[in-house]
């Protein structure tokens, strides 16, 4: 790298150099396909109203992501893109140069060369900027670029200074102490590091973020295809500040520390709407936070794409065309239950049949829904919305949990009376859903008369397309594990490696496995004499039901995913 090429000199800096020739930003990012005309206008128009720089703009808007506007910026400036592991592991003390400047203007030295100081900076076209790190040093500056957030990341990391006592003050639960707490939320660090955690969600693809404070800092945890991996810690300084900013946008009461909330962000990243369900619960040191990942964009809203099995998938629309009885979706928390509902209500014809919902809470907003949102605070429970809705002529009902043995009972009563009922249960089983009813108090009689079928699913992770190989498996696995039933001689089954595709854990993507229990003749019989999960689950098996585990053995043998990640997402099963 030659430093007279990337040396800033004037106030002006590299804003004017090569001016002429030079690719604009906004066309950069268009050659690349990471921005549109329309957007790219719309950034251009705001611009105009909030100043600043084009790609701060663009970030803002959440219009392209950072990383992507960076690497244009790069190519624009011919200058360097650091990456966070570039960043030296202990401080650089330059004299004249001060923390709170740099943390102000968003700057890191990076490295000291005889006279030329290089320096990390998030916008290196700010020539007053770099004039003023020039006279305070009396340095030459060259200016490298880095993402914001590496920048004020190696800053807080590097900084020596004693902890606050902001822990002391957090327990005095002054009025002051709140405004401090909203003032520090509202400042543009802390606004663009909850954003940029949010945008890292986003790619991500993760369905949860875990802020969750410790006493050697804030970590941030992101769960992906339903795994929890670690990801950057930040100073525990920073811990009431984000916290103060998450709850703020979600409304939440920030002067409530000692009570769980929960709440709701509607924002914009990436170019996408998103929902994000929030929950604070305390912790000894501080709030931890969680935010559910509610991207509209990249919902499946179709059976057909979410893993069924042929036959599977014929039952249930079967079971969806009926005109009253109850069909339930079963499975733990995090196994896609309520996108299954959904799923299932944008087959049904809006506009043939009155349809309508009690969420809590409603994730997705369905056209020709009429969805309700429970509140208990206000005794707007599950089973008085119920009560409601069935004079309101519905013909499908759903609902969003059966939680309660009121629930269940007037679930039951509306089935009986004409109207097709959708529901969910936490049970491990299809056949647990059967004494699980019971046990909320429901008749077996009331059952059998009621329930036409219940389909339980998990969410097993894919193999990454790109580094999948055959698995050798010795000839005692494939009998022992039940493989041979489903698998043709000499089939091909894979196994996990890993790569920078599915960031080394050879998994992307998840698929669902089913089993799909309909109550016929026989099964209704068992019910009534009293058989327990178990009996009916064998008695189901035996006449043709296919198993959560077989199903995903099947999707094993398909090439979709690993012996291995169906027995860890199997081994639950079982209700007594």
């Amino acid at each position: 790298m030659s430093n007279a090429s990337n040396t800033l000199e004037t106030p002006e800096l590299a804003s004017t150099r090569g001016q002429g020739s030079r690719q604009r930003l906004g066309e950069l990012l268009q050659a690349a396909g990471k921005l549109n005309e329309r957007d790219l206008q719309n950034a251009l128009q705001a611009q105009q109203e909030l100043g600043g720089y084009i790609g701060q703009v663009l970030i803002r808007l959440g219009v392209v992501a950072e990383a992507d506007v960076m690497q244009a910026l790069a190519k624009q400036l011919e200058i360097p893109l650091l990456s966070a592991e570039d960043f030296p592991d202990t401080f650089l003390d330059v004299p004249g140069l001060y923390l709170h400047f740099l943390e102000a203007q968003c700057v890191c030295p990076i490295a000291l060369r005889d006279t030329v100081l290089q320096v990390a900076m998030a916008a290196p076209q700010d020539g007053y900027v770099c004039k003023a790190l020039q006279l305070a040093t009396g340095l030459k500056i060259e200016p490298l670029l880095a993402l914001e957030g590496d920048i004020r990341k190696a800053l807080v990391q590097l900084e020596e200074e004693p902890e606050s006592d902001a822990d002391a003050e957090w327990d005095s639960g002054s009025g002051d102490f709140v405004e401090h707490l909203k003032d520090l939320a509202s400042e543009a660090p802390v606004i663009r590091l909850v954003s940029n955690i949010i945008a890292r969600a986003i790619e991500l693809q993760a369905s949860d973020i875990h802020l969750e404070p410790f006493e050697s800092g804030l970590q941030v945890r992101y769960r992906m295809d339903g795994v929890i991996h670690a990801g950057e810690m930040l100073s525990s300084r920073l811990s009431a500040a984000v916290g103060s900013r998450v709850k703020l946008l979600a409304h939440l009461d920030i002067a409530e520390r000692r009570l769980p909330q929960d709440g709701r962000i509607k924002t914009r990243a990436k170019g996408r709407e998103l929902d994000l369900r929030v929950s604070t619960t305390p912790t000894v040191h501080g709030e931890s936070i969680v935010m559910r990942v509610l991207d509209r964009a990249s919902v499946r809203l179709s059976l057909e794409s979410m893993g069924f099995s042929a036959d599977t998938l014929k039952q249930f629309n079967h079971l969806l065309t009926k005109p009253h009885g109850i069909v339930l979706v079963t499975g733990p928390t995090g196994s896609g239950k309520t996108t299954t509902l959904y799923a299932a209500l944008s087959k049904i014809d809006a506009i043939a049949n009155k349809i309508i919902t009690v969420e809590d809470p409603v994730e997705y907003q369905l056209e020709g829904v009429n969805q309700i949102q429970v509140h208990p605070q206000i005794n707007l429970t599950f089973a008085n919305a119920l009560r409601s809705i069935l004079r309101q002529d519905p013909d499908i009902i759903m609902i969003g949990e059966m939680r309660d043995t009121e629930t269940a009972q007037i679930a039951v009563q509306s089935a009986l009376t004409g109207h097709l009922v959708l529901s969910t249960l936490h049970t491990n089983t299809a056949a647990g859903a059967v004494t699980r009813m019971r046990d909320m108090g429901v008749e077996s009689y009331l059952i059998t008369s009621s329930i036409n079928g219940v389909l339980a699913q998990r969410l097993v992770r894919t193999l990454c397309k790109q580094c999948k190989q055959p698995d050798d498996l010795p000839s005692s696995t494939w009998t022992s594990t039940g493989l041979e039933r489903f698998a043709n001689p000499g089939q091909t089954i894979y196994r996990a490696v890993g790569c920078e595709h599915c960031r080394g854990t050879g998994y992307k993507g998840r698929t669902a496995i089913h089993e799909l229990l309909i109550l016929d003749e026989r099964l209704r019989q068992a019910i009534l004499n009293g058989e327990d999960a178990n009996a009916l689950h064998a008695r189901s098996t035996q006449h043709g039901m296919i198993s959560l585990y077989e199903d995903g053995l099947r999707k094993v043998v398909a090439g979709l995913t690993t012996l291995d990640e169906v027995l860890r997402v199997t081994q639950d099963q079982g209700d007594a």
